[in-house]
């Protein structure tokens, strides 16, 4: 089935739902889905509506300028518009750790993500060889401070050439510069376990135990300039106790990345996800 997605967000206000779905409607549009929320703290209006493109009376290339003409505009609002015929581009980026990778892999594999890998992308060569099993191209791209800029700016050209729609860090153990996850906003989803900001820094499942954790998790967001800051999109949590061990929680932490990761991916694959600020709407 060929939909169109709307993501909008603007200045609540009287007859936005109307205006919308009229627009939908008069268009021989048929919805079959539709979310919506009012931020009354903000005053903002919030809404994904998803419809058939079958019988729509507008090209699709032509529905962007006629929904801003017609009700955009007026309304003050923004949106995104998506198109579901149009598979994303996914590039994967890792470092040597392997367990979000594989699982990434898999679901892709068995379909549950409905998208094209454009590139397994790594600072190390040690998970080549998935890349290969998979026959996914991979590519080398060693960072040091002195060749940083040099190398993200490789990186982009080759992404660029892929035409790669959004990047996965997948316990990608590099942090992106500034002018990197401004051109990249909103397109970078990283994973992070949930000790930070509390165990910053090297050996934080040593630095948890010691300080007698209750719960482990993972915080799956989008990359900003201030690490581990951006937008949350999914998080879990595992209860641990004293009977644990440091390799326990390690163990059990990979487990929940995987997960958090992984339904991360699945809502930004689905065009579920509308930032606004620095947090998100998760949609229905």
């Amino acid at each position: 089935m060929n939909s169109a997605i709307l993501l909008i967000h603007c200045p609540d206000q009287p007859g936005l739902v109307a205006q919308v779905t009229e627009f939908v409607h008069r268009n021989r549009g048929n919805i079959i889905n539709l979310d919506q929320h009012v931020d009354r703290d903000a005053g903002q209006f919030f809404m994904r509506i998803e419809w058939e493109l079958a019988e729509f009376l507008i090209p699709p290339d032509k529905i962007n300028d006629y929904f801003e003409t017609l009700i955009g505009k007026a309304y003050a609002m923004e949106w995104q518009l998506h198109f579901t015929a149009q598979r994303p581009r996914m590039a994967i980026f890792v470092s040597k750790a392997s367990h979000c990778l594989y699982d990434l892999l898999q679901r892709h594999g068995t379909g549950e993500f409905d998208c094209e890998i454009t590139a397994i992308v790594s600072n190390h060569q040690q998970l080549g060889y998935i890349a290969e099993r998979f026959a996914i191209p991979f590519h080398h791209i060693p960072i040091t401070r002195e060749t940083k800029a040099e190398q993200e700016a490789r990186t982009t050209e080759l992404l660029r050439g892929l035409e790669t729609d959004f990047i996965v860090l997948a316990r990608y153990m590099q942090v992106l510069s500034d002018d990197f996850c401004r051109a990249w906003s909103h397109r970078v989803i990283n994973i992070h376990h949930s000790f930070l900001p509390a165990f910053k820094g090297a050996r934080p499942y040593q630095r948890a135990f010691e300080r007698g954790v209750k719960l482990i998790g993972a915080t799956g967001h989008y990359v900003t300039a201030d690490l581990d800051e951006g937008p949350i999109i999914a998080q879990s949590v595992e209860p641990v106790s004293h009977h644990h061990t440091v390799e326990d929680l390690k163990r059990i932490g990979k487990d929940v990345e995987k997960r958090v990761l992984s339904q991360a991916v699945y809502l930004h694959l689905r065009h579920l996800i509308l930032p606004f600020g620095n947090r998100t709407i998760i949609f229905n």
